[in-house]
């Protein structure tokens, strides 16, 4: 029987999950090689410990990843809420984003045979495509629900204009953009307009893939081939500014008790109920070393302690290459 854990909801949905949420994107090998077997139990590993937000993407591995976790929810249904993505086409053929209704259907109809499911939790337009109205994307995605595919609408890298516009046509329960201590500007303009209008957001790579838990400073430290190293926040000068960053976080996180990953994310909850983190990972004690920042408790001057420590722009490099940040927070 699955353990339980603190629960969020999610905006005005009547959903409730898991106050850390499992990001199943390194499963498909985006940050070096991975093991569908070994994905399959982490997944199951991280049900077992109370998590019930499982969130995926079709472009994550082009569907392998949706069918991972379909092979790994097979017969657990009922213990998560699911969460998938449409519309994020990666820049194939220059192409970035597709929020055309007749695409929306084509999407989600793909999405359900991969995942083995008739219905999904919490559907996410994964980029924004600025050449759709956003209007017409939410009312594709509204039919979806009518017609019972779907129980929730998300959006992904949306700023306030966009969720606001979105949430006119049907409720948008939640938004997920990147939030963490080393990148939160955009997330925190973007949280004003959620928590305005009850919507929750939903913070992916909450641990900055991996800068906010280590503070050496060489850039040649990320493995051959992993792709965090075409990131300009990974580069150089950059990185080595960045973890000179981090390494103020890791002195608190010795003088609390915790580790670097349990207390950013501790900080990230502590910002409010409607915050619902989604750390990723391949490996099972890095899942229950994120599941320990639910235990870690953060008093007033500890919060404030850590949010001076990486001020809000203090990060050296934007959060993708160039062409990819033309796709997000539009």
């Amino acid at each position: 029987m699955a353990q339980q854990l603190p629960k969020r909801k999610l905006g005005a949905s009547g959903i409730e999950v898991s106050a850390l949420g499992f990001g199943c994107m390194s499963l498909s090998g985006v940050y070096g090689p991975s093991e569908d077997d070994a994905g399959v139990d982490l997944i199951r590993a991280a049900i077992d410990r109370g998590v019930t937000l499982i969130d995926t993407a079709d472009m994550y591995g082009w569907g392998h990843n949706e069918q991972l976790v379909g092979r790994a929810i097979a017969g657990r249904r009922d213990q998560i809420v699911l969460a998938t993505k449409f519309g994020n086409m990666g820049g194939k053929d220059g192409k970035y984003a597709d929020g055309r209704p007749e695409y929306v259907a084509t999407a989600c109809e793909a999405s359900l045979q991969r995942l083995g499911v008739e219905v999904i939790d919490l559907y996410y337009q994964h980029r924004i495509d600025p050449n759709v109205p956003i209007e017409d994307t939410v009312g594709a995605m509204a039919t979806l629900v009518k017609q019972g595919k779907v129980r929730a609408l998300g959006l992904s890298e949306a700023k306030p204009d966009t969720i606001r516009r979105a949430h006119k046509v049907h409720p948008i329960a939640a938004v997920q953009n990147e939030y963490s201590l080393l990148y939160r500007t955009e997330a925190e303009e973007a949280r004003a307009a959620t928590r305005a209008l009850g919507i929750s957001l939903v913070a992916y790579s909450p641990l900055g893939r991996g800068l906010l838990t280590a503070t050496s400073a060489e850039p040649k430290s990320l493995p051959e081939g992993d792709p965090r190293a075409r990131h300009p926040r990974f580069a150089g000068d950059n990185l080595v500014h960045n973890r000179d960053l981090v390494a103020r976080i890791e002195a608190i996180a010795l003088e609390i008790g915790c580790t670097q990953a349990q207390l950013v994310l501790a900080w990230l909850l502590a910002q409010g109920p409607d915050v619902i983190p989604i750390p990723g990972t391949k490996r099972l004690p890095r899942l229950e070393e994120n599941l320990g920042a639910l235990k870690v408790q953060l008093g007033t001057d500890d919060l404030a302690r850590i949010t001076a420590a990486i001020p809000p722009g203090a990060a050296a490099g934007t959060r993708y290459p160039e062409p990819q940040m033309r796709s997000v927070y539009l």
